[in-house]
């Protein structure tokens, strides 16, 4: 389980952060504080994995704590969420290592997206003996998803992490067919969300979609892999 620690002030946002943590495999809310300095006192005790930090506190800022893990050396990642859309800010949260920067109010998917790229970057390099750079590229820079993001930049919330996730399920189903709410159910999505992306998956031609009519109502789409 990867151990998180929620730095917030505000004690509403800090009860969203940690239910939307706890809908996420993988992921344990090991303490949720609500300043600085007891941040400091959590980090040193228990060395948690991941920081999910605000930036504005009545006693500070986030970049501080920030600094002060990267001065005392300390071997955890930090997830900015702030308010905070000064650019000054941005640029100095990442040159201090953050590996995301989330901007209140921020969507669930968005929360998801940021916290599963982290859980498998994590996972996936503690396999590997040896950096290469072509997974350098995949787990740090993105470059292999970067051409995907373009070319569906207009669909609303689209995230490549889900995307990818809907074509391995559909693809592990070896050419069965299957409803919208049989993928929301093994991705962990929502139907319509489900269904956004299987829309998108007939229009590259990767998925072929056959209307199954029942006795009464408008007609079930099922859909299943388009073989090559």
């Amino acid at each position: 389980m990867i151990q998180v620690l929620i730095v917030e002030d505000d004690p509403m946002v800090r009860e969203i952060n940690e239910k939307f943590l706890s809908k996420i495999e993988g992921y344990h809310v090991q303490h949720s504080v609500n300043s600085i300095e007891k941040a400091k006192e959590i980090i040193k005790q228990k060395k948690p994995d991941l920081i999910l930090l605000d930036v504005f506190f009545p006693q500070g800022r986030g970049i501080d704590l920030l600094k002060w893990i990267r001065s005392e050396n300390i071997g955890c990642d930090v997830i900015l969420i702030t308010a905070d859309k000064n650019m000054n800010t941005v640029e100095e949260a990442f040159r201090y290592g953050v590996v995301d920067y989330l901007i209140k109010p921020f969507t669930f998917e968005r929360f998801r997206e940021a916290l599963l790229q982290y859980k498998d970057r994590k996972n996936n390099l503690k396999k590997m003996y040896s950096a290469e750079q072509d997974i350098i590229d995949k787990y740090i820079l993105n470059e292999k998803r970067t051409g995907l993001e373009e070319e569906v930049k207009d669909i609303k919330g689209f995230s490549p992490h889900t995307y990818k996730k809907i074509v391995e399920t559909i693809s592990d189903m070896k050419g069965e067919t299957f409803t919208s709410y049989q993928i929301a159910k093994k991705v962990g999505v929502s139907r319509i969300t489900a269904r956004r992306y299987l829309d998108y998956l007939e229009k590259e031609q990767k998925v072929i979609v056959e209307p199954e009519y029942g006795n009464v109502g408008r007609p079930k789409n099922r859909y299943r892999l388009k073989e090559d």
